[in-house]
């Protein structure tokens, strides 16, 4: 991507597998530690289920994605206010051609509405999660 070329599913299993495996071995490292967040766009069902195949040798292990749901031209814009940014405006029509929209059946996605700010947006984020969380350890 950096260099203006869209990723394929042949450049992304292996780096994939390699963010769920890391993930599993940091919360294996610490008996403290009562979570891992992961951050990668995972456009497509297929990718969410890499990450989803934690739990099968795991089951302790809780998957939650956030979707961030926002318009191509308001990540166009986002993109072109960008400095210095890796990331062209062009690159985000083939992020949208890539994307698999989350499914109703796909539960463990929480979605949220991107068009705010910044602030406002992690803040909505923060919410679900904070949410999704509680709920997971018995307290909502």
């Amino acid at each position: 991507m950096r260099e203006g070329t869209p990723l394929t599913d042949a450049d992304r299993w292996d780096w994939l597998i390699l963010l769920r495996e890391e993930a599993l071995k940091t919360l294996a490292a610490s008996s403290d530690l009562e979570g891992v967040v992961v951050t990668c766009s995972a456009l497509k069902r297929k990718y969410r289920d890499v990450f989803r195949l934690a739990t099968y040798h795991n089951p302790d292990v809780l998957v939650h994605f956030v979707f961030l749901n926002a318009s191509e031209s308001l990540l166009m814009d986002r993109v072109r206010a960008r400095q210095n940014h890796y990331m062209k405006d062009y690159m985000v029509r083939s992020q949208f051609e890539s994307l698999e929209a989350p499914q109703k059946d796909e539960t463990d996605v929480l979605s949220v509405e991107a068009s705010g700010t910044s602030v406002e947006v992690q803040e909505l984020a923060l919410a679900v999660v904070n949410k999704v969380v509680d709920s997971d350890a018995g307290i909502a």
